[in-house]
């Protein structure tokens, strides 16, 4: 069964098991990958990113792999929300799923409830779930963030004075808030002009028992894996796969030609 849990502010889940998977994308044996139709996807490293690409109209699954010998949380991601109640936070006061020690999770899609999650599928920006949330801002990522459980030590407490400066040197309120209308601006035009790339939407409904347990996180990230997707013309004109015209000329390659082998003495006379 999975398991969400609540420790004061801090939600954590556990999740199924499943068999591991060590993915290109790992970090410190830490890796997330997405399974479409059962078999994880491609994945294309390019630009500093790892890509996949997204098939419309498809539904898949993001296995999370825990190969570690004690418990972690994993925040999970997609389009910028939270996948188990689809908020906007920190990863560090997201919601999260908890692995158990060499465990694997395949999660299905959004937690709708305590026992059904909404499948995952590959749709237009237009009418994804992003978008009908309102914001399509962080449309074609997905990020796990994984944390260890916290030592039970003494800790010397956080001081104020750095977020005292920080305060401080922030911007005036008129620029700050001037900043803040050009990034609304410019993010609402990205979305019109975006709404055809690659999203997620909120698909079928499948069963995906949960319950809450306790899981207090040390704040520090063990790791943090991030994927791209978008669909195939993206890829191709990010230079991640190529043009269907180059792959029509390798189709007319052939291994032989009906000539003879050209004769040195020959030319000489």
């Amino acid at each position: 069964m999975t398991r969400i849990g609540r420790l004061a502010l801090l939600l954590a889940a556990a999740a199924v098991l499943a068999p591991p998977a060590l993915r290109a994308n790992a970090l410190e044996g830490f890796s997330i990958s997405v399974l479409v139709d059962g078999v994880p996807a491609p994945e294309y490293g390019g630009r500093g990113r790892v890509y996949i690409e997204a098939l419309e109209g498809k539904e898949f699954v993001i296995r999370i792999c825990n190969p570690s010998s004690e418990r972690v949380a994993v925040a999970l991601s997609v389009d910028g929300r939270n996948v188990v109640d689809a908020k906007r936070t920190t990863a560090l006061d997201a919601a999260k799923w908890v692995l158990g020690p060499g465990q694997t999770a395949d999660v299905p899609g959004w937690q709708v409830s305590g026992s059904t999650a909404r499948k995952f599928f590959f749709t237009e920006t237009s009418k994804s779930y992003a978008k009908w949330l309102g914001d399509t801002s962080n449309v074609g990522t997905i990020e796990a963030v994984f944390y260890r459980e916290k030592r039970r030590t003494p800790i010397h407490a956080w001081k104020d004075e750095p977020a005292q400066r920080k305060k401080a040197e922030s911007p005036a309120p008129s620029a700050a808030g001037e900043a803040e209308a050009l990034q609304d601006s410019a993010a609402s035009t990205r979305a019109r002009e975006a709404d055809r790339f690659a999203a997620t939407g909120i698909g079928d409904q499948t069963a995906f028992p949960v319950e809450w347990v306790a899981f207090e996180e040390d704040p520090a990230p063990a790791a943090r894996i991030a994927l791209r997707y978008e669909f195939r013309p993206e890829l191709v004109r990010l230079g991640l796969l190529p043009r269907v015209r180059d792959l029509y000329a390798r189709d007319g390659a052939r291994g032989f030609e009906h000539e003879y082998a050209p004769d040195p003495y020959g030319r000489q006379r």
